[in-house]
């Protein structure tokens, strides 16, 4: 009797521990995960990095060496986005200027003027028609879209046309350059 006595006070000694060890043997905590993701806007590779107009004066009839028809020309800038809410597009263009810098004479101009359309961001497009002089100088122009309101992805379209030379003057010889500049980014840095 005295072992069935010993043994029932030593389970009972036993059972509190082991209560307390159930109860704390094991514990939680908490790790907080962070990141973040910078806010960008990526252009497309251009579908054609330089646009030749090729001969832009007419070569023979009433209009010779006055500026030819010239066909309108097109650039895609595919899989273009801005990962962020209120973005916008903006075209800077600069008028086709020979690089000629003699002095220009009476009847003649050294500059091709043109729109520069962008379509395909948000609602409003972005436009650009230059004005330059018959000189070259006030080459420049620029217009910004309206504002998109969400993120997107989408292929941005670059019109080019409208070919005209200051005056309708005769083109003086030689190689023409300009430029056309799409931003993509916050409509309110690329205004």
């Amino acid at each position: 009797m005295r072992k069935i006595y010993s043994l029932l006070v030593a389970a009972a000694a036993m059972a509190p521990g082991a209560a307390f060890a159930q109860a704390t043997d094991t514990d939680t905590g908490n790790v907080a995960v962070n990141g973040r993701v910078a806010s960008i806007c990526i252009l497309g590779d251009p579908s054609s990095a330089t646009v030749d107009l090729g001969q832009m004066a007419a070569t023979s009839g009433t209009r010779a060496g006055r500026i030819a028809v010239l066909p309108g020309q097109s650039v895609s800038l595919p899989g273009s986005f801005c990962n962020f809410a209120g973005s916008a597009v903006k075209v800077d263009a600069t008028a086709l200027v020979a690089n000629d810098s003699s002095t220009l004479q009476p009847g003649f101009a050294r500059a091709v003027n043109f729109t520069a359309l962008v379509t395909g961001w948000a609602s409003g497009d972005a436009t650009a028609t230059t004005a330059a002089l018959g000189d070259g100088s006030s080459a420049s122009a620029s217009g910004t879209g309206g504002t998109q309101p969400l993120p997107k992805i989408a292929d941005i379209g670059v019109a080019l046309s409208g070919f005209t030379a200051p005056g309708d003057a005769i083109l003086v010889a030689g190689e023409y350059s300009g430029t056309v500049i799409v931003t993509l980014g916050p409509a309110t840095t690329v205004q």
